[in-house]
């Protein structure tokens, strides 16, 4: 093949080749570069912030309430240090709040960038000219304390949760790399009689390719000779495998678990399933726009009053005569408004309320998740995996005084999944195994073999039909309902016995859907499984609404649907084929027990697979956001109050103006009763 033939749009190579990966690589060391920079920052500004952090609340215990002794160091010795930290603190690691005002400026738009930027810059300017030119500071008759610290605790807890988040949005693409993990590397294919290996993108239409058990199918196709048991548990999510003959089709990227078989390429390069999926989920994680975080809302009306307000009264006081007075009002107001508790409050509480998660067993990749899970009110779970142990169990005997005996020692030779399920239901009812000779597999039936005298028998219903056997209808129309396949034992003259091989429910998939009623919300199970089964295992667990027989690429459809009616809907699934359903919905969340590709395109991670946790998870997205607000409100009571007293409005009546150490302390206090306020969190029971 010639590089003008992925070109050409005659060419069957067309839109085949692996042109878009290197722009993808280049975007991510690009964004690799930028998370790096942010954990340098990180590394070098949080462990001051904290020891910086640490001291205005000793100085304020002490100040305020005498609790503590005085700090071991002169407060003219503190302001230095504090000043020599806060140059690069404020002039490399606070850059992005520096270029937030520049923008303010530029074009009158605001956000917690511009409200941090000006904020610590007023701050850390006052703080520079008071310390470096005393005879200011003399004039001023202002205290000993100044505001190098509020700069380095705002900037330092401020650009940590900007690396977090970063972190996770970094992850989000790995999703993607993992689906393109899946797709096999090369093809085994027939080309002039001889069996060539050459690499996918190199299949055309019409090529014939023979699949070795154990190996990946490289494309779509149909099969033109031999039989097979192929896993397509990645895609479809059942945990059954599913037997192929001559005229089945067979998908890229699933497993040939037994038996060489020979296919005929029919889609190949982007039409495969596994590459609609990969657009699909690119398409879903695109398509979310980034949540408009409420401090910027408030930043926004915030940031132009406050600028407004503080030149209004400068020029009041300079018009009344007493420019001085303005200007220290000038400076007190900006420096009030600073917004360190405001800063505080989201990180705090996500980072606390993301620790009590992590020892609950839920990982939560990004705050954004974690925020839009309060306000779910519709939950989508897939069945396999989520709602059931995801593993073919005997669950079904009949007759049920039946020996499993000879069953199990004729599936004891087999490789297929149903048998590995039946041999091991006879080692937990500690059978002893019998010998077996004669051992002949069915393609696509089943088994034979003799023990002692006799020829056994074992596999579906086409083989007993084969045998000219009748079944039992009643019996099969049972194991229909509840969602299990039959095995059938049976010599030449007689059926012996049936067995139901079927996936069972996990042990707390009752109560969870009980919790998550409890909290308003609503249930639906989407699976591809058939609705009989899917039927059965909604009404034993209480489902609201039973989704069957749906394709692994319309689960996103079925998403959008709900989202469509106004439900805020979360998705619960471990398998890739509910990776675009993940990415699709408001909120996804995976099972920790699934496929790293769900894992990787959800938001929140269950470990262990443990569904009691989703409710858990509910419970602490929304104690931690009502944290957050109540931050928030705290936050901002200082600047009500404390704004009109810098501006001096009981200074005509009382003489008073906010004292810079006071509104020192005020701030010290905020970010105080902020922090404890969001360590609540820690002792909650969810």
């Amino acid at each position: 093949m010639t590089p003008a033939d992925t070109k050409d749009p005659k060419s069957p190579h067309f839109g085949h080749d692996m042109g878009p990966v290197t722009s993808d690589a280049a975007k991510k060391a690009e964004k690799l570069a930028e998370l790096e920079k942010l954990r340098q920052k990180t590394y070098f500004v949080m462990p001051i912030a904290i020891v910086v952090f640490i001291l205005m609340i000793w100085d304020l215990l002490f100040r305020q309430f005498g609790i503590l002794r005085e700090l071991p160091l002169s407060m003219m010795a503190f302001n230095r240090l504090s000043f020599i930290l806060a140059i690069p603190i404020m002039f490399w690691v606070g850059q992005p709040y520096i270029q937030g005002f520049l923008r303010f400026l530029k074009y009158r738009v605001a956000n917690m960038d511009t409200l941090i930027g000006i904020g610590t810059l007023v701050a850390f300017t006052y703080s520079s000219i008071l310390l470096l030119f005393p005879e200011i500071n003399s004039v001023l008759k202002a205290p000993e304390g100044l505001y190098f610290d509020v700069t380095i605790v705002v900037i330092g807890f401020i650009t940590f949760g900007k690396f977090l988040e970063a972190n996770s949005k970094l992850k989000t693409g790995e999703a993607i790399e993992k689906l393109l993990g899946m797709q096999a590397k090369t093809a085994l294919v027939l080309r002039n009689g001889q069996e060539v290996v050459i690499p996918v993108s190199e299949v055309v239409v019409d090529d014939t390719i023979i699949v070795k058990p154990g190996v990946k199918i490289p494309v779509d196709g149909e099969i033109i000779k031999g039989d097979s048991s192929v896993d397509e548990s990645m895609l479809t999510g059942e945990p059954l495998p599913i037997d192929k003959v001559v005229g089945d089709k067979v998908i890229g990227g699933t497993i040939n678990k037994q038996g060489i078989f020979h296919f005929r390429a029919t889609v190949i390069g982007e039409g495969t399933m596994l590459s609609q999926i990969i657009k699909m989920v690119e398409t879903a994680q695109g398509s979310h726009a980034p949540i408009e975080r409420l401090t910027d809302q408030i930043s926004a009306v915030f940031v132009p009053i406050v600028l407004i307000l503080a030149v209004v009264v400068f020029l009041t006081w300079t018009v009344l005569g007493n420019p001085l007075l303005g200007l220290i009002s000038f400076v007190g107001i900006l420096v009030i408004a600073c917004p360190c508790a405001l800063g505080l409050a989201t990180p705090t509480a996500i980072i606390v309320g993301v620790g009590k998660a992590a020892e609950k067993g839920i990982l939560v990749k990004n705050a954004e998740s974690l925020e839009k899970l309060r306000s779910v009110n519709y939950i989508v779970l897939d069945k396999t995996g989520t709602l059931t142990k995801g593993a073919p169990e005997v669950t079904n005997v009949f007759p049920a005084d039946t020996n499993l005996q000879i069953i199990a020692s004729l599936e004891n030779l087999s490789e297929h999944p149903l048998a590995v399920a039946i041999v091991e239901k006879a080692k937990s009812d500690k059978i002893t195994l019998l010998d077996v000779s004669d051992f002949k597999t069915i393609p696509g039936q089943g088994l034979q073999g003799k023990i002692g005298k006799t020829l056994y028998y074992a596999g579906n219903l086409k083989l007993m039909d084969s045998l000219g056997h009748k079944v039992d209808q009643i019996i099969i129309e049972k194991f229909a309902g509840i969602g299990a396949t039959p095995i059938v034992l049976s010599s030449a003259k007689e059926i012996i016995m049936y067995l139901g091989i079927s996936d069972t429910l996990k042990d707390e998939s009752v109560q969870a859907i009980k919790d998550l009623h409890a909290l308003g919300i609503k249930v639906a199970m989407l699976t591809g499984d058939h609705h009989l089964t899917a039927q059965h295992i909604g009404k034993t667990v209480g489902i609201d609404k039973v989704i069957a027989e749906v394709l692994p690429g319309d689960k996103a459809d079925e998403v959008k649907k709900l989202q469509k009616e106004g439900y805020k809907v979360a998705m619960v699934g471990d398998g890739v084929n509910d990776a675009p359903a993940l990415a699709t919905a408001d909120v996804g969340i995976a099972m920790g027990t699934g496929t790293d590709v769900a894992i990787e395109s959800a938001g929140l991670t269950l470990l262990g697979g443990n569904l009691e946790r989703l409710p858990q998870a509910i419970r602490l997205s929304r104690m931690t956001f009502r944290v957050i607000k109540q931050n928030l409100f705290w936050a901002f009571a200082y600047n009500v109050i404390g704004i009109p007293i810098a501006a001096g409005i009981l200074y005509p009546l009382y003489g008073l103006m906010l004292n810079p150490g006071i509104a020192g302390a005020a701030m010290a206090f905020s970010s105080v009763s902020v922090v404890t306020n969001s360590l609540r969190l820690k002792a909650i029971r969810i």
